[in-house]
């Protein structure tokens, strides 16, 4: 059974995050809010004893010179007994909780117990305010300022519903489906709009002409032969085959606008643009290293994973700029790995391999 370790700091310190949530809401939202107060939420799924719970509170998970704790107990009324609305926001099922994962492994080292992958600790934040305000503007301070939809779930209480039923309840936000993945077949044989509405409905954000273009080489007999040797269906991808060549067609990894061709007009002028990427970038550079010439501290550029250039004799230096999100598929918010991915890897996978320093 999960455990609610509730962790708030001395009503007579200061919340520096509550003061900011409040002057926040009040300069974005213009929702009237007062006092506030918050508290960290552990959700402990780990099956300690209660005299484990306990050492986890005091030596883990607080700070006893400045904190209180509760185990499986509210500790709202302790901290702010004049508060009128309760807001706890957490993590949705399968998005990565840091804060949690960390908790965990320092409980396992203050135990010195090792923990199944299967059970974690779950964190979330509750906010506690007065204010002249309903549900809809707390709902709406919710989803327009303290949460975000895209990775994160929330709940409201009313004091007075608070007060029925003690509090928040105890909730795992563990993935649990009983679904069997499979592979199917996509057949593309099929008329213009539905190939259109298959690109759309199946998030491929692909065009017409490429949906085209890839039903085409289905057709290749010489394809067909290939595949059958493979025990593949000759004449249509997997839906797996399908997302594949989605995302290598993407404009993350294609960077089909940064290569197109762009007809610009300026002043009644038309002028085309045979590509940015190989107009204002590589060849702003090349022209560079031509003013440059023996100075030219170049040594591999646009050809590898990442560039390559002298620092001295004995020493190069490998870099690389990312400027996308990750995983790609999702907008970027807080704690996202925002270019770190291809910033560390890239430089590593130039020639022989780098060093990473920095």
């Amino acid at each position: 059974m999960a455990n609610r370790v509730e962790v708030a700091f001395r009503p007579e310190l200061t919340d520096a995050r509550a003061l900011a949530g409040v002057r926040e809401i009040n300069e974005f939202l213009h929702i009237p809010i007062g006092e506030a107060r918050t508290v960290d939420v552990f959700t402990v799924d780990l099956d300690l004893g209660q005299d484990e719970l306990e050492m986890a509170a005091t030596e883990a998970l607080s700070d006893p010179v400045v904190q209180l704790y509760e185990v499986d107990s509210p500790i709202a009324v302790r901290v702010f007994n004049d508060f009128q609305w309760a807001l706890e926001i957490g993590y949705l099922p399968g998005v990565t909780d840091n804060e949690g994962r960390t908790a965990k492994e320092a409980l396992e080292m203050l135990l010195a117990r090792t923990f199944p992958h299967h059970m974690q600790v779950y964190t979330s934040v509750q906010y506690l305010f007065t204010g002249d305000v309903g549900l809809k503007e707390v709902e709406q301070l919710a989803s327009g300022l303290l949460a975000n939809q895209l990775i994160q779930r929330w709940k409201v209480l009313s004091r007075k519903e608070f007060d029925e039923v003690g509090g928040f309840p105890v909730e795992v936000p563990r993935v649990e489906s009983e679904a069997e993945p499979k592979v199917v077949t996509v057949s593309l044989d099929i008329p213009d709009d539905e190939l259109v509405t298959l690109s759309r409905e199946g998030l491929l954000a692909l065009t017409l002409e490429e949906m085209k273009l890839i039903r085409d080489n289905y057709k290749d007999p010489k394809v067909q032969a290939q595949r059958r040797e493979l025990g593949l269906p000759p004449d249509m991808p997997t839906d797996v085959e399908l997302e594949c060549l989605a995302q290598t067609w993407s404009e993350h990894c294609k960077h089909k606008i940064f290569n197109a061709n762009i007809d610009y007009e300026e002043n009644g002028e038309v002028s085309r643009i045979e590509s940015i990427f190989k107009t204002y970038i590589v060849g702003s550079t090349e022209r560079i290293r031509e003013q440059m010439g023996d100075a030219d501290i170049c040594q591999s550029i646009f050809v590898d994973n990442a560039g390559v250039i002298a620092y001295d004799d004995e020493w190069s230096l490998c870099f690389k700029v990312e400027t996308h999100n990750s995983p790609s598929a999702l907008d970027p918010y807080g704690g996202a790995l925002t270019g770190i991915v291809g910033v560390n890897r890239d430089p590593m996978g130039t020639g022989m391999g780098a060093r990473l320093i920095f």
